[in-house]
C-alpha cells in the first residue's frame, strides 16, 4: 500500500514546519527523542527546556491507546523520566497480540489543562474525498469516534472553509473556542492536502487561553508522492509496525528495489518459521500467503515478499541468496520448505530469472541439505519450460529435493503438497515447448474466420465500424472487434503484442491506430501485421493524434508515474475517448481521485492505475495483458468464451485465463483493475457475461479499516447474496468447473466451437532467446562485454579493475593486448602516453588542430584534422622503427651492416633523427624513458642494438639520434618479447598490426584536445596564413 505510517515525531515536525493558521500553535519543535544511543547529559544540552519544564514521556513506535496501556509517563521532571524509563526501556511488551521491544521514546512538555479543553480531530481519505471528524470530547476515553464524531466531507478538488467547519463540526464547542478551532482545522486540512497525508489524527487536541497544543498524533502519508513532496518531507523513515523488527536483510532488499526498475520486496514475519516463499508477482504473493494461512501454516510462515517486473539474473540471485541465507540460520525439527511460486508471467523470461535462483541454490546447497529443505516450484510464462527444466536439473545435481510444476498444475497446489495436504505427483505432465504454440495445429495455412464474435449472452449482431461515440451512462460494452486505440508512450513490445493478438483474432484492422510520444517529432514506427510490415504513425502532440484519428475511443497510457496524471487529464479533454487504461504504478492517491472525479463527470471509464490492462477475447486487448502470444493461444484468448473475471493483479489475470481455459470454454472478458486502493474501474462496467458469480477475497490483500471490510466479512456477504465463494484460491478452479458444467447441462451456456487461429511468425529476437535458431554474428569481440551486471574488460570486471589499481596502463593492456600486464609494463605505457602528449603548436598535427579550431569547427572535427597528419613523417614512426630494427636484429645483422644497407637502399632509418635535438642537446623525454627501461625491463636487447646504431649515425651527424618515436618502438618490442605474457608470434603480430602507433595516437590526442580548448578559451579568430610566409612561384607569361 502507498499509505505508510510515520512516527509521531515526524508527523509533528511536518505540522510545526508547514501549518498555516492564525491559531497560536504552542510548544513548536519541543520534543526530544530517546533511543539506545541517547546520552542524557548531551540531550539536556541540546534541549535546555528539559531541565526547566514538567515532562511527558511515551513510546513512539506506532502503538495505539498508549495511555490505557500505562505507557505514558505524565508530569515528570527529567530525573523522573529516567526513572520511569528504567522499567520499560528495551523491555519486551505485549500490545494486543503483538510482542515487541520498547526502544524509541518521545519526551515533550507537560501541558496542564482541564478535561473540557480536550478535543478530537481526524482527517482521512476516501474515494469521494476527505472526511474531517471532530468530537468536542477528546482524550483516552473518547470511545467510538465513528459513531460519536461530527463528519464533514470535503470532496475531491473542493476547498474547506472556516464557516463550513463551524457549521458542521463545532456545534457543541464553546463560543470562545470556535474561532481558534476553525482556523486550526482549516490549516490542518490544508497541511494534510499539501503534504499528501492519507490519515491524520490528533487526540487530544488541547485548546487553552494560551493557544493550541497537539498532544498525541498519529499519521500516514502517501509514500508515492515522494517525488512531489521531497523538499518538504526530507528523508522520511517509515517505522515497522510494533512487534515486527526492522531487519538488515529487509533494508538490503529495499535498497536493491530502489536501484532497480524491477520490483523486489521482502518482509520477515517469523525468522524461525519453516515455510519460506519466493514468489514472482505481487498478486501471486498475496494468494500464496492466503493459501498458506488457509491450510494452517500461519504460525510457520516465515516471510512475505515478491520479485517481479523482469529482474535481471544478478538481481534475482541477490534476492534468492538473501532468502536462502535467512532460512538456513536455524534448524527446524520438521525440516523446512521453500515455495518458489508464481502466476503466469506476462513478459518476464522465466528461464532467465530462474538462472539467478539456480545460482543461489548451488551456492547454498550444503546448508540447504543440512537444514533438510525441500523446494516446490510452480511457474508459467514466457520460456517457463526451459526454466523448469533447469530447476529440475539443479535438484538432481545437488541432491536437494526439488519438485517442479508448470501451468498444468493449479497455482497454489504446491502449497498443499508442501504442507502435506495433498500428494506429490511422481511425474507431472510435460507441457509443450513455448514455440509449439505458434504452430498451426490444423495444418492449414489459411486465416480462418473467428467462430464466434459474441458470448451466449451478448447481442450477436455484428457491430459495424463507425466513428467513436460517447458511451451513455449505464452502457457496458467497452470493447468490440472494431475498437481502435492510441498508445501513449514508446511501448513497441506492447504494441506489437496487441497487433499479434488482433491478427490471431482475425480482426480486419489493427487495434492500434497511432501512438503519442512527446519526446520526438512526428514520425512512423514499423510493426508486423502477421507476416507483413506496416507503419503506425507516432505524434508528438496528442491533439494531432486525436484530429487525425477520430475513430479512436480508447487510450492506453504507458506514461511514467510522474506524467501519467497530466497526460490522463489532457486525454479527457477529448470527447471521442471513452476508455483510458493507466498502466503506471505509484501514482499518488490524491491524483487518482482527481482522475476518477473528472472521469465520472465526463462519462469516461478508467482502468487502473497500476494495471496490466484488460482483454476481450476475439476483440481487443490492452497492452501486455494476457502475456506473450504462446499464452494467448494456450488460454484460447483468440475467441470469446463464457466466463468473465475481475482481478487486481496482472499476473493473476493470466492465471485466471489459464484456470478458466482449462475448466470452461474460456474467457469472455477480463479486467485487471489495478492494485491501488482507489481504482477507476468498478464491476458494473463488466460486459454482461452470465447469470452466476464466483468470488474470492484473500486475507493478505484485504484493505480493512473495520470489521465489515475484512476478507471474511466480504466473502460472507457475497455468499449470502448468492455468489459462489470457494474456501480458498486453491479451490477456485474446481468451483468454476462445477458451476460451468451445471450451466452447460441446464442449457444456459452453449460451449464455444473450437477453430484454429491463424499462425503468427515468432519474432527473431525471441526465437534466438529460446535457442530455436542460430545465425552467424556480424561482429566478433574479445576485449569487452557490457551485457551482464557489470562491464567486463578482457575477462576482468570493472570493479576489479579499480580494486586492483591497475591504472590507465593496465586498462590499456586489457583492452589492447587482452592481458593483465606486469606493474612496470603498465607504468611504462603511462610514461609513453605522458611523453608523447604534446610537442608544441608548431608540429603539423597541432597546427592543423589549431587552424581547424579557429575556423569554428567542433572538438571532434579539430581533433580528427590533427590526427590525420600522423604518418611516417610525423608521429607514425613507432611501428616502422620497431619493424626495421627488429628485422635487422633478428637477421643477426651488425649495426654497421644495417646502417650501410639502409643507405645503399636509399631508405631512411625510422626513429633516427630530430630537427632540434642532438647528441649535444639530448631529448630529456628519451632520457627519462631510458632510465626507467634499464632499471625495470628484464632484457633490453633490441634497445641496446638501436643505441649501437645511434652511435654510428651520430658520428656522422650529431642530430641523427634515436628519437622518442624510435625509442618507444624498440623498447615496446623488448617489453612484448620479455615480459612473459606473450609468445614470440604474438609479440610480432602486435607490432605488425600497428599497436605501437596507437600509443602515439592516444598520447598526442591529449595534446591536440588541449590546443583546441586553448584556442577556444583565448577566443582566437579565423586563421589566415600571412602572404610574406608564402613563396608564390607561378609560371612566366608565355607570349605567342
Amino acid at each position: 500500500m502507498s499509505a505508510k505510517a510515520i512516527s509521531e515525531q515526524t508527523g509533528k515536525e511536518f505540522l510545526y514546519k508547514h501549518i498555516c493558521t492564525s491559531a497560536a500553535v504552542q510548544n513548536r519543535f519541543q520534543y526530544a527523542n530517546v533511543t539506545a544511543e541517547t546520552d542524557f547529559d548531551r540531550l539536556a544540552q541540546d534541549h535546555p527546556w528539559l531541565l526547566t519544564q514538567r515532562l511527558v514521556v511515551k513510546p513512539d513506535q506506532l502503538i495505539k491507546r498508549r495511555g490505557k496501556l500505562g505507557l505514558v509517563g505524565v508530569n515528570l521532571d527529567l530525573n523522573g523520566v529516567r526513572e520511569w524509563l528504567k522499567s520499560r526501556f528495551m523491555k519486551e511488551t505485549t500490545v494486543g497480540k503483538a510482542k515487541g521491544v520498547l526502544k524509541n521514546f518521545l519526551i515533550e512538555p507537560f501541558v496542564p489543562h482541564k478535561q473540557e479543553e480536550e478535543f478530537y480531530v481526524c482527517i482521512y481519505a476516501s474515494r469521494e474525498g476527505d472526511y474531517v471528524l471532530f468530537h468536542h470530547e477528546g482524550g483516552v476515553d473518547v470511545g467510538d469516534v465513528d459513531a460519536k464524531a461530527k463528519k464533514l466531507l470535503i470532496g475531491v478538488d473542493e476547498k474547506i472553509s472556516e464557516d463550513s467547519v463551524k457549521k458542521e463540526l463545532l456545534t457543541h464547542v464553546p463560543k470562545d473556542k470556535k474561532g481558534v478551532l476553525a482556523s486550526f482545522i482549516v490549516g490542518l486540512f490544508n497541511l494534510y492536502e499539501d503534504l499528501f497525508f492519507t490519515y491524520l489524527e490528533i487526540n487530544p487536541l488541547v485548546v487553552t487561553k494560551d493557544g493550541v497544543y497537539v498532544l498525541d498524533m498519529a499519521a500516514k502519508i502517501d509514500a508515492t508522492a515522494d517525488y512531489i513532496c521531497k523538499a518538504k518531507w526530507g528523508d522520511v523513515e517509515f517505522p515497522p509496525p510494533f512487534g515486527r523488527e526492522a531487519y538488515p536483510e529487509e533494508a538490503y532488499i529495499a535498497d536493491l528495489d530502489a536501484k532497480s526498475g524491477a520490483s523486489l520486496k521482502l518482509t520477515l514475519l517469523n525468522p524461525r518459521g519453516r515455510i519460506w516463499t519466493m514468489v514472482a508477482g505481487g498478486g501471486a504473493s498475496v494468494v500464496y500467503s492466503d493459501t498458506i494461512c488457509d491450510l494452517g501454516g500461519v504460525n510457520e510462515l516465515a516471510n512475505y515478499g515478491e520479485y517481479s517486473g523482469a529482474p535481471s539474473e544478478q538481481q534475482t540471485y541477490d534476492y534468492a541468496k538473501t532468502i536462502l541465507s535467512l532460512m538456513t540460520r536455524e534448524k527446524h525439527p520438521d525440516g523446512k520448505v521453500l515455495i518458489i511460486g508464481g502466476s503466469i508471467a506476462n513478459f518476464t523470461n522465466v528461464a532467465a530469472t530462474f538462472k539467478g535462483i539456480v545460482r543461489a541454490i548451488r551456492d547454498y546447497q550444503v546448508p540447504l541439505k543440512e537444514h533438510e529443505v525441500t523446494i516446490f516450484v510452480r511457474r508459467g510464462g514466457p520460456n517457463y519450460q526451459e526454466g523448469l527444466r533447469v530447476m529440475g536439473e539443479v535438484g538432481k545435481t545437488t541432491g536437494i529435493p526439488i519438485h517442479v510444476f508448470g501451468t498444468e498444475t493449479h497455482m497454489t497446489a504446491i502449497v498443499g503438497m508442501a504442507l502435506g495436504h495433498r500428494p506429490i505427483p511422481n511425474q507431472p505432465p510435460v507441457a509443450a515447448h513455448t514455440a509449439n504454440f505458434l504452430l498451426n495445429s490444423s495444418g492449414s495455412t489459411s486465416t480462418p474466420v473467428s467462430s464466434r464474435t459474441a458470448s451466449f449472452s451478448e447481442n450477436r449482431a455484428r457491430l459495424e465500424g463507425s466513428p467513436a461515440k460517447k458511451v451513455k451512462a449505464g452502457a457496458t460494452n467497452l470493447f468490440s472487434k472494431h475498437t481502435k486505440s492510441i498508445v501513449w508512450g514508446m511501448q513497441t513490445r506492447a504494441v506489437q503484442g496487441m497487433l499479434d493478438f488482433d491478427y490471431v483474432c482475425s480482426r480486419d484492422e489493427p487495434s492500434v491506430a497511432a501512438m503519442v510520444y512527446p519526446f520526438t517529432g512526428d514520425h512512423k514506427q514499423k510493426y508486423y501485421w502477421g507476416h507483413k510490415e506496416i507503419l503506425i504513425p507516432v505524434y508528438k502532440n496528442m491533439s494531432d493524434a486525436m484530429k487525425k484519428h477520430p475513430d479512436v475511443d480508447v487510450l492506453i497510457n504507458f506514461a511514467s508515474l510522474r506524467s501519467a496524471f497530466d497526460s490522463t487529464m489532457e486525454t479527457m479533454q477529448y470527447p471521442q475517448i471513452h476508455t483510458i487504461a493507466i498502466i503506471a504504478e505509484g501514482i499518488p492517491e490524491a491524483h487518482t481521485r482527481k482522475i476518477i472525479k473528472v472521469a465520472d463527470e465526463k462519462g469516461v471509464t478508467i482502468i487502473g492505475p497500476a494495471t496490466v490492462g484488460g482483454i476481450k477475447p476475439g476483440c481487443f486487448k490492452i497492452g501486455n495483458t494476457g502475456g506473450m502470444l504462446d499464452n494467448i493461444l494456450a488460454s484460447k484468448l483468440y475467441r470469446p468464451g463464457s466466463v468473465a473475471y475481475v482481478s487486481r493483479s496482472g499476473g493473476m489475470s493470466n492465471e485466471l485465463n489459464n484456470i478458466i481455459s482449462r475448466t470452461t470454454d474460456g474467457v469472455f472478458e477480463g479486467v485487471a483493475i489495478g492494485g491501488d486502493r482507489h481504482t477507476g474501474w468498478c464491476a458494473g462496467v463488466l460486459g454482461r457475461c452470465g447469470v452466476w458469480c464466483i468470488v474470492q477475497f484473500g486475507h493478505a490483500g484485504a484493505c480493512a479499516s473495520q470489521a465489515s471490510e475484512t476478507a471474511v466479512a466480504k466473502n460472507l456477504a457475497l455468499k449470502e447474496a448468492g455468489a459462489f465463494v470457494p474456501k480458498s484460491f486453491d479451490e477456485l478452479g474446481e468451483i468454476i468447473n462445477s458451476v460451468y458444467d451445471d450451466l452447460v447441462a441446464k442449457g444456459v451456456i452453449q460451449p464455444a466451437e473450437e477453430m484454429p487461429p491463424p499462425t503468427v511468425p515468432m519474432d527473431y529476437s525471441w526465437a534466438r532467446e529460446l535457442g530455436l535458431i542460430r545465425k552467424p554474428a556480424s561482429f566478433m569481440t574479445s576485449i569487452c562485454d557490457e551485457r551482464g551486471q557489470e562491464l567486463i574488460y578482457a575477462g576482468m570486471p570493472i570493479t576489479e579493475v579499480f580494486k586492483s589499481e591497475i591504472g590507465l596502463g593496465g586498462t590499456l593492456g586489457l583492452l589492447w593486448f587482452q592481458r593483465r600486464l606486469p606493474r612496470y609494463a603498465c607504468q611504462f605505457i603511462e610514461m609513453c602516453l605522458m611523453v608523447t602528449a604534446d610537442h608544441g603548436p608548431a608540429v603539423s598535427g597541432a597546427h592543423n588542430t589549431i587552424v581547424c579550431a579557429r575556423a569554428g569547427k567542433d572538438l571532434i572535427s579539430s581533433l580528427t584534422s590533427g590526427l590525420l597528419t600522423i604518418g611516417d613523417r610525423f608521429g607514425g614512426a613507432l611501428d616502422a622503427a620497431a619493424k626495421q630494427f627488429s628485422k635487422a636484429f633478428d637477421s643477426s645483422m651488425l649495426p654497421m651492416e644495417f646502417v650501410n644497407k639502409m643507405k645503399k637502399d636509399g631508405k631512411l632509418i625510422m626513429g633516427i633523427g630530430h630537427r632540434v635535438k642532438s647528441i649535444n642537446n639530448p631529448d630529456m623525454r628519451v632520457q627519462i624513458l631510458k632510465d626507467f627501461v634499464k632499471q625495470h625491463f628484464p632484457s633490453t636487447q633490441l634497445l641496446d642494438y638501436a643505441l649501437d646504431v645511434e652511435k654510428i649515425t651520430t658520428s656522422k651527424k650529431p642530430n641523427l639520434i634515436l628519437n622518442v618515436d624510435g625509442f618507444i618502438g624498440v623498447a615496446f618490442v623488448d617489453l612484448l618479447r620479455t615480459c612473459g605474457g606473450f609468445t614470440r608470434d604474438e609479440a610480432d603480430e602486435f607490432v605488425e598490426i600497428g599497436a605501437l602507433n596507437g600509443i602515439f595516437v592516444l598520447g598526442r590526442s591529449m595534446g591536440f584536445i588541449g590546443h583546441y580548448l586553448d584556442q577556444k578559451r583565448l577566443k582566437q579568430g579565423l586563421y589566415r596564413h600571412p602572404w610574406d610566409d608564402i613563396s608564390y612561384v607561378l609560371p612566366e607569361h608565355m607570349s605567342m
